[in-house]
């Protein structure tokens, strides 16, 4: 299935994909899944992520659906088929580094030439323009770049790698938002256009709140651990007996249920913690501790009586946001009782994938 049957807003629309990997990938399997028909082009070789076991669950989930075209651009007939595909397409893709594709003239210039209406997406890691514009660039690159990599863990850590290629996935996402909105600006015009998507851009907006603190005020912020954005003491990891809980206590009445739960309902009212009282009346605000110390502390020691999968429903009852830290396969097998999102299965049937679909679904 390449998209619900009762939601297929860009039937009709044909992207040429000549992406590799994940972001260009992932950005033109979301347009299939909104029935566009995407037509991926490959090199002689074959995208790279075909050559591995881990890889090729990558290229299924990132590709099924679409129609794969082997072309050698070297090969003047093979190139003229090329030229031929991005005379007809409504949207062209690559995730190419800048000026690859100007070679074979099937840059945005030469290809507006033959068809005006083109919504042309080149996907890059530093975007088309500037010093840095021709340099390779992998997912854990950017995030050592742009700051990422010290906002993890604590100033007394070494430099820290999100666990999976968050500025690829999101990437992707950027470059299918810019081009549904190019879609709907030729729509408004009659005219294509040339969209530059970075990877550098999609980090930005990745860490969007630090971002703009740190563009207003020049200063990067302090590197919070597990600390909640919020800053309340009690947004953070703790500790349990058999592993660890997330908890999201932001208000004050978030607050003052966890005390409650724990038996600590003495600490609410606290002065070296809570110099005012833990006020539940006040303006909507996230909760301040005066000593937050002082008050991790003696929760800490109190969870550590808890079992976590207990102390996860007495709170989630009490309507705070928290969580046992799962790894993936839990949450997984959990996912697939109670899915929020429609469950794809992609590929070959007797080797499927299964995908989260497009992460939202039509309620």
């Amino acid at each position: 299935m390449t998209g619900a049957p009762d939601f297929r807003p860009l039937d009709g629309v044909t992207v040429l994909d000549f992406s590799h990997v994940i972001a260009g990938p992932l950005a033109s399997f979301h347009l299939t899944r909104l029935g566009a028909t995407v037509i991926k082009v490959e090199g002689a070789d074959g995208d790279v992520m075909r050559h591995t076991a881990r890889g090729m669950q990558t290229y299924t989930a990132l590709n099924a659906g679409k129609q794969a075209l082997q072309l050698d651009l070297r090969d003047p007939a093979q190139l003229q088929a090329a030229r031929d595909l991005a005379e007809k397409a409504d949207i062209m893709l690559d995730n190419l580094r800048p000026g690859v594709l100007d070679r074979f003239g099937l840059d945005y210039a030469s290809v507006q030439a033959l068809n005006p209406r083109i919504v042309y997406c080149s996907i890059s890691g530093f975007g088309r323009h500037g010093a840095w514009a021709d340099r390779p660039a992998y997912d854990h690159v950017i995030q050592a770049m742009t700051g990422m990599m010290l906002l993890a863990g604590t100033e007394q850590d070494p430099p820290i790698k999100v666990g999976f290629p968050a500025v690829d996935a999101v990437a992707g996402l950027l470059a299918a938002f810019a081009m549904l909105a190019g879609l709907r600006e030729r729509e408004r015009t009659g005219k294509g256009m040339l969209l530059d998507v970075s990877m550098i851009g999609a980090a930005m907006q990745l860490m969007y709140p630090f971002t703009c603190e740190t563009l207003t005020n020049g200063a990067s912020p302090p590197r919070l651990g597990n600390q909640g954005y919020s800053g309340s003491p009690a947004a953070d990891l703790f500790e349990c007996q058999d592993g660890w809980i997330a908890i999201g206590a932001n208000k004050p009445r978030h607050v003052a249920s966890l005390l409650d739960i724990l038996g600590l309902a003495e600490l609410a009212q606290d002065p070296a913690i809570f110099p005012d009282g833990l006020s539940l009346d006040g303006p909507a605000s996230f909760a301040r501790a005066a000593d937050p110390a002082r008050f991790k502390q003696a929760v800490a020691a109190r969870m550590r009586d808890w079992q976590a999968d207990a102390l996860e429903a007495a709170l989630a009852a009490a309507r705070v946001p928290v969580s046992r830290v799962r790894r993936l396969h839990e949450f997984a097998a959990a996912f697939k009782l109670d899915p929020p999102f429609a469950l794809q299965s992609l590929g070959d049937p007797d080797a499927a994938v299964l995908s989260p679909g497009l992460g939202f679904r039509i309620a």
